[in-house]
């Protein structure tokens, strides 16, 4: 199996929480699909408190998991969307 490249992608997008809107993540995104997974080497900036629990409505978007052997965080579907 693949493991994410060493070299960041060049486009950052940032992550919301799907239900209150708040900003969780500034992250290295690569490609053009859909986000499944945040690996944990590709955030720039994270502004939760607990992983994976939203801090403003303490909903959970996403599974702490490995990739490939890469620690990732799985995102719920429609928890989490970015721009």
């Amino acid at each position: 199996m693949a493991k994410p490249n060493k070299k960041l992608p060049s486009k950052s997008v940032n992550i919301y929480c799907n239900n209150c809107k708040f900003k969780l993540f500034k992250y290295k995104k690569g490609g053009k699909g859909a986000l499944l997974k945040c690996f944990k080497e590709r955030i720039v900036e994270d502004f939760t408190l607990v992983p994976c629990i939203c801090p403003q409505c303490e909903t959970i978007f996403a599974r702490d998991t490995l990739v490939n052997g890469t620690p990732a965080f799985k995102i719920i579907g429609n928890k989490a969307f970015c721009k």
